[in-house]
């Protein structure tokens, strides 16, 4: 009996001893994880500060989709269209697509929470750092929206301006099948596009940084204006260029889970 106990005390001495090491470890678990993950926040939040941003405004049938083609042809940006991604959103059959695509036939501005999470998605999954992003924002609440989760402004807004008729005559000429491709919604956007979307071109143009482009004339004739506004900013495209690789949405959060 005395025996039996003298041999399993040894035991228990060492397994309390190993319980007692195991919120040390724990502890020190804790603290790497959560000073890789804070490494991790900080190079994102660098990569976001480092970026070259370009948002391109002008009304429905303004050109903005067809000069954002040659712009990334020419260039090297990544386009994020707001309408483009919206669209995706929408042919996913998701329940947050149905809301969209409700909202949108009404010619209504789509919520900045979900227009701002698909284009901060799309930014933190690519490896480029020079974006156009394409019709957005459209009102005061998309820009103060995008500016507190990218933690920034554009560098530049380029401001396609297009007679209301002929943004009218392009809607409905361009036959792409496009939900919003009717006369009774393209009367509701221009409304929207004069109501929320010009005080966004104004904003800016207050700080400095609108460069407005007549959007009449060929595609050629407009992007020889879009050319000779991005040679002036040829050293920070290049600087952009030369970017390490960002760290992505997916890269942090497996080191969350690291």
């Amino acid at each position: 009996m005395w025996r039996q106990l003298r041999v399993v005390s040894p035991l228990v001495t060492s397994l309390k001893s190993s319980l007692r090491q195991v919120p040390a470890t724990w502890s020190y678990m804790e603290a790497f994880s959560a000073d890789s993950m804070n490494m991790a926040k900080e190079k994102a939040y660098s990569h976001m500060k480092n970026l070259f941003l370009t948002f391109v405004l002008g009304g429905p049938g303004s050109g903005k989709g067809t000069q954002c083609e040659k712009i990334v042809e020419t260039y090297g940006f990544t386009h994020l269209s707001a309408g483009d991604l919206l669209r995706r959103e929408i042919a996913s059959k998701s329940e947050n697509g149905a809301v969209i695509l409700d909202i949108i036939k009404e010619g209504k501005i789509v919520p900045s929470s979900i227009t701002v999470k698909l284009i901060q998605d799309e930014i933190e999954s690519s490896e480029n750092s020079k974006f156009l992003i394409d019709g957005f924002p459209r009102s005061d609440e998309n820009r103060i929206a995008f500016e507190k989760n990218i933690g920034r402004e554009p560098d530049l807004v380029l401001f396609f301006d297009c007679p209301e008729e002929e943004m009218v005559k392009r809607v409905l000429s361009r036959n792409q099948g496009r939900v919003d491709d009717n006369i009774e919604t393209i009367k509701k956007r221009l409304v929207v596009y004069h109501e929320s979307n010009l005080p966004i071109v104004n904003y800016y143009a207050e700080k400095g940084k609108v460069h407005k482009i007549s959007a009449v004339g060929s595609v050629d004739e407009i992007f020889e204006q879009v050319q000779q506004i991005f040679s002036k900013y040829k050293c920070l495209l290049d600087q952009s260029s030369n970017e390490s690789f960002p760290v992505t949405s997916r890269a942090l959060h497996k080191t969350m889970r690291t």
